[in-house]
């Protein structure tokens, strides 16, 4: 039984090897799949609960990648791991390692410098590895855990809202999220930092 895929705007597409890889064969639709990588996902927020983090242990790349397993590792055989193929949005996959690591160094810098503000040091790292894209999927996601973690861990402050909606279905929180992410594209961060604590 295939996995039936429907994506929405600002999903990346699986591909069949990827697709391979999910470790549940009894999922069969994207409702699903989203159910049980929430459920992943929710454990890994438990496990980041009361647990002590500098920056300089969240600014790594065996951090990113290890919060992706937790996130994914029940799910996904390759959760954890780069991604493999390219796609259609993010750098080249060979591209990923040095990208993530000039991120990681950059962010280290921003936050023993003092050089923004907290929310602009987050917000900008989390919008910075999404558009890397280091995994084949949940990249979103993982990218404002990410930003929730160096908000909480190395700011002190609460986690970010992200427009308290469901931001995985289509809906006018993801809209206007998407809208967010493309206006820092062209280098206006200060929409993501709103909606983030919206």
């Amino acid at each position: 039984m295939g996995l039936n895929m429907e994506y929405i705007q600002g999903q990346t597409p699986l591909d069949e090897t990827e697709l391979e890889g999910l470790l549940i064969p009894t999922i069969a639709t994207r409702g699903e799949l989203d159910e049980f990588e929430q459920q992943n996902i929710e454990q890994a927020i438990q496990w980041l609960i009361g647990r002590r983090l500098t920056a300089e242990k969240i600014l790594t790349e065996q951090f990113v990648m290890s919060l992706h397993k937790r996130m994914y590792g029940e799910v996904w055989a390759w959760a954890g791991n780069f991604r493999q193929t390219d796609k259609n949005l993010g750098i080249d996959k060979w591209q990923i390692p040095s990208a993530l690591k000039a991120l990681l160094d950059d962010t280290l810098y921003w936050i023993n410098n003092k050089t923004m503000t907290p929310d602009e040091i987050a917000i900008r790292f989390k919008h910075r590895v999404v558009s890397i894209h280091c995994f084949s999927n949940g990249n979103g996601r993982h990218s404002r855990l990410m930003a929730d973690i160096i908000i909480e861990k190395v700011f002190g402050k609460k986690v970010y809202t992200w427009g308290a909606g469901n931001l995985v279905y289509q809906s006018e929180s993801r809209t206007e999220y998407l809208r967010a992410v493309r206006a820092a594209d062209k280098g206006n961060i200060e929409p993501l930092i709103t909606f983030a604590k919206s």
